[in-house]
């Protein structure tokens, strides 16, 4: 999978320029959406990029009419199970030491995707709609922000409910937890390499608390640095060509883990765990696509998933998904 020549050269052009613009971009980085900001006025929809924002309604003062309602009809176990057989047998051979297997899990809720955008607390939101898409995500994870010649990236491995006793130090020494977070911080530290000097890891396995629907969960993250090679200076259609798909959403090795999943999953994932973000002019700040529903007609189907070792256990991964579907509503 590659980022086509002319998306790269407009990013590219837009950054060297200091042109402001919006970028949304698939996983199978076939679809691609790069507009300069003033356009995004043209299209359907709406994005909240950590303060950034295209709308001027105060959210906070809307009258909502119904409580959230949301009721999961996820893929049976027996499905998952299948799935996650394949995923831990290529691993035994030694095809790829961690995979994130996702899934498209049927939802029903009494919400429309636009209001669960504006009633929605996260630190990324986007709302999108075309003849062929509409989906609503509400990510809480940064793929990677560029200010002042340095890149930062924070990938997200390792969730846990927050109402368990004890559940940071739980999911702080859970081994095979922390072994996937070591995995895609590694990834993602090669990733930087391509583009970055001095890659360093800031702050490793920190926490941070979501609030769900359903109540809170612990998140476990990292913080990444590397300071730009003077040659990619601006050049973001190179910076991104060399690091999709996010490393936190595939797994590693990266080349033959994509093929896993694309073996298993069956079907494209689109533009979930694609990603999306903006450039300012100065700074460039960007999310990966997860927490993220889709409508398919009259139905909608949440998209989750996690990551899986030859350690993971198929019950536990598989109520880790069904965790991951959730809309931070208060």
């Amino acid at each position: 999978m590659i980022l086509d020549s002319n998306s790269v050269e407009k990013m590219n052009f837009y950054g060297i320029n200091g042109i402001k613009f919006l970028f949304i971009i698939d996983f199978e980085m076939k679809f691609p959406i790069i507009m300069e900001l003033s356009e995004a006025k043209n299209f359907c929809l709406k994005y909240f990029i950590d303060g950034a924002k295209n709308y001027i309604e105060d959210v906070d003062s809307m009258p909502y009419k119904n409580e959230l309602e949301i009721q999961k009809n996820p893929v049976s176990f027996e499905i998952y199970e299948k799935a996650f057989d394949n995923v831990v047998k290529n691993e035994r051979e030694g095809n790829s030491y961690l995979v994130n297997l996702t899934f498209k899990n049927h939802i029903n809720i009494n919400l429309s995707l636009l209001e669960i955008f504006y009633r929605s607390k996260s630190k990324y939101k986007l709302y999108f709609k075309n003849f062929y898409n509409e989906f609503v995500l509400f990510s809480p994870e940064t793929f990677i922000n560029i200010t002042r010649g340095k890149i930062y990236t924070y990938p997200i491995k390792g969730t846990i409910d927050a109402g368990i006793p004890d559940a940071k130090k739980i999911l702080l020494n859970d081994k095979k937890e922390r072994a996937e977070h070591l995995t895609v911080v590694d990834l993602l530290r090669n990733d930087l390499n391509i583009a970055c000097n001095n890659v360093r890891v800031n702050r490793f396995c920190f926490t941070e608390t979501v609030k769900t629907n359903f109540g809170k969960l612990l998140q476990m993250t990292s913080e990444i640095e590397g300071k730009i090679k003077p040659e990619f200076n601006n050049r973001f259609g190179d910076i991104f060509y060399g690091m999709l798909p996010a490393g936190s959403i595939c797994g590693a090795p990266k080349r033959k883990t994509l093929e896993i999943i694309k073996d298993t999953e069956l079907q494209n994932r689109g533009y979930y765990t694609g990603i999306f973000g903006i450039y300012d002019g100065e700074t460039l700040k960007s999310s990966v696509m997860i927490r993220f529903i889709e409508r398919n007609g009259e139905n909608y189907y949440y998209r989750s998933g996690g990551g899986i070792t030859v350690y993971s256990d198929v019950k536990r991964e598989y109520n880790e998904m069904l965790e991951k579907i959730y809309i931070p509503v208060s």
